[in-house]
This record gives structure tokens, C-alpha cells and sequence, in this order.
């Protein structure tokens, strides 16, 4: 058999509620050469036996042993026969018009190694008005991975053999979840990554998905993470006490903050991180959304300690908002589609 140009991994647990509906939208596809990876993780419910009732050559059935979503994702991309890996989840719906889009850019985009798309946000079956629009440009897109993750995860199509060479997801307990941002950050530090502006997928908030089942320490590794990328984004080999202290601010976790936090300090680190992101500032939407990052941290700040911000603090904000329409500040903050 000729290897496909799409492997999509579908890793499954206790996802026997939604996931024909998942599958069905992968088998809908427009772009038809790709081969569906089903792995069921050890499910305790009906979940193999939705998968197994699918009958469709394309579909790759396993069943293993529980060993958690990372772990899974990896075993699933080893298994992949196509230079493309396509994720979906066990919940999500694709738009039949998806993989056929992320693989024209991919194809007419050699450089960029992730690719994901926004999404429309349902809970259960029922629509909310609301959408996951995060940014496209690739340049904002590092900017926001100094602090958190701009990519849904059963959005994205990744380059299999760029994957494999950064190790794939990582194992580590002490680093994952969130294995999606940890990975991401990793190979955007070396590649082109993006999304497209279309809404592909279908979002669905589960409270029992695989993602959000059992303990989940999140936040200290999700800030673990975030310091990380500030550090390594401003040239410092090691962390140094404000990139933490910025993780902490920009996701609300005052306890997490240092006795010694200085603002100046946090936001002189910020900026330098966004300047090795643009280095010859050629990009004003990058530092334009930098400045409401700034704002935001100084806002958390003071809420957080009491002190005051340095002057002048805000007026960047209020610049930006005067001098950019609605719409354009919208988008560069990735709230509305482009």
C-alpha cells in the first residue's frame, strides 16, 4: 500500500459518548488520501466498540494499556505512515473542508512545521457564541507563547519527521500536561508555525474528556513553561527570577509571585524577550500587542501587591486603542477573524 499524505491520531478515553461523530467528521473529509490512527487507552466504557462498529479501510484501530494522553499522541505518530499528522480528539468535530486546507498550506509552505486553525466553541451539542481566534501570523504567534498556548490542539497538522526530531510530546510528569504548549514552544523556537484564519473545528467543552480527567498540578507547569520561554526568547541559557514572576502575573496567580517582584524589572525582561521574537522591529502588530501584554502584567501587578506601576504605565494601551479601529485592534489581539 502506498503511504497516505495524512495520518490523522485519534487517541481515545472513555470517549465513547461523542467519538462516532468524531471519526465521521475525519471520514467527511474533502481531502481523501489519509489513514485515521484510533488508539483506545484503556477506556472503560464502549469506546472500542464504537471504533470497531466503523467500518472504513482507512481506519487504524489499537487498543493498549492506559498510559496517558503524551504517551499515546507518541505511539500514535510512530505508527503514522503520512509526512503530515493531523490531531483530532475524541469529542471535537473537523469541517469537511479541513485537512484539504492545511495541507495546500503546508505544501505551498515548506518552513512552517504547525499548523492550526480556529474554532468554534460548543459545550456539549450546544453552540455558545464563542470561538477560539487566536492569531495566524507567525511572528504573534511566538510573542503568545511566551505566556500560554494560541493553538487548539485538535486543530493542528504537524510535520512528522520535524516532530520525531524534537522528540515528539514530552513524558515528564513534572511538564505535562500542558504536553501540547510544552511541544509547541519547543518547535517554535526553530520553525515557522501558524494558523489559518478559517473556523475548522468544532470545539466541544467536555468536563470528562481525556484532557481534563483526574489530578491535574496544570498551573505550575503551565507557568514553568511560560518563564521558560520568556527566558529563552531574551537569550538567557537559565530563568531568571522576573520571567516567573511574569508567568505568574499574566495568569493570575498572585501566590505564585515572588516577595520581591519588581514591575520595572518584569517588564524590561518582557520587552527584551519580544526583541529577540523581532529583533529589527519590523513588526508594529507584534509590538503593539506587546504593549497590552505590558499593560496587562502592570495591572496584575498592582492588584497582586499593592504598589504602584511605574509611570506612564497605561498610556501605551490607551495610545494603541486611539490610534488603531476596532476591528484591527481586535485582530492583532486575535479576537476576530482576519
Amino acid at each position: 500500500m502506498n503511504a497516505p499524505k495524512v495520518s490523522v491520531v485519534l487517541p481515545v478515553y472513555n470517549g465513547a459518548l461523542y467519538l462516532r461523530a468524531a471519526v465521521e467528521s475525519i471520514l467527511s473529509q474533502t481531502f481523501g488520501d489519509f489513514e485515521c490512527i484510533i488508539i483506545d487507552d484503556g477506556s472503560r466504557d464502549e469506546s472500542y466498540a464504537v471504533a470497531a462498529a466503523i467500518d472504513d479501510p482507512r481506519i487504524r484501530l489499537l487498543r493498549q494499556e492506559n498510559t496517558g494522553l503524551a504517551a499515546t499522541l507518541n505511539r500514535g505518530i510512530s505508527l503514522a505512515r503520512g509526512p503530515y499528522i493531523a490531531r483530532q480528539d475524541q469529542d471535537d468535530l473537523s469541517d469537511p473542508c479541513r485537512l484539504e486546507r492545511q495541507v495546500a498550506f503546508m505544501d505551498a509552505h515548506p518552513d512552517c512545521v504547525l499548523l492550526g486553525t480556529r474554532a468554534i466553541i460548543t459545550v456539549d451539542d450546544a453552540p455558545t457564541g464563542r470561538f477560539h481566534d487566536h492569531p495566524v501570523d507567525t511572528a504573534i504567534l511566538r510573542l503568545d507563547l511566551l505566556f500560554n498556548n494560541p493553538f487548539v490542539h485538535s486543530s493542528v497538522m504537524l510535520r512528522r519527521d520535524m516532530v520525531l526530531a524534537a522528540g515528539g510530546y514530552t513524558t515528564d510528569p513534572d511538564r505535562q500536561p500542558p504536553e501540547d504548549y510544552e511541544l509547541w514552544s519547543r518547535l517554535a523556537r526553530r520553525h515557522a508555525v501558524a494558523n489559518l484564519p478559517e473556523r475548522l473545528v468544532h470545539y466541544r467543552e467536555v468536563s470528562g474528556s481525556m484532557s481534563r480527567a483526574g489530578a491535574n498540578p496544570f498551573l505550575d507547569k503551565l507557568l514553568r513553561i511560560s518563564a521558560e520561554n520568556i527566558a529563552l526568547a531574551a537569550g538567557l541559557a537559565d530563568v531568571p527570577r522576573p520571567a516567573a514572576d511574569a508567568a505568574a502575573l499574566i495568569h493570575a496567580a498572585p501566590s505564585r509571585l515572588s516577595p520581591q517582584a519588581n514591575i520595572t524589572a518584569i517588564l524590561k525582561l518582557v520587552r527584551r524577550a519580544a526583541g529577540g521574537i523581532d529583533p529589527d522591529r519590523r513588526n508594529p502588530a507584534l509590538w503593539a500587542k506587546l504593549e497590552w501584554y505590558c499593560d496587562n502584567l502592570a495591572h496584575h501587578y498592582v492588584r497582586a501587591t499593592g504598589r504602584p506601576a511605574p509611570p506612564g504605565r497605561g498610556a501605551w494601551a490607551v495610545f494603541w486603542r486611539r490610534a488603531l479601529s476596532r476591528k484591527t485592534w481586535r485582530r492583532l489581539l486575535g479576537l476576530a477573524p482576519q
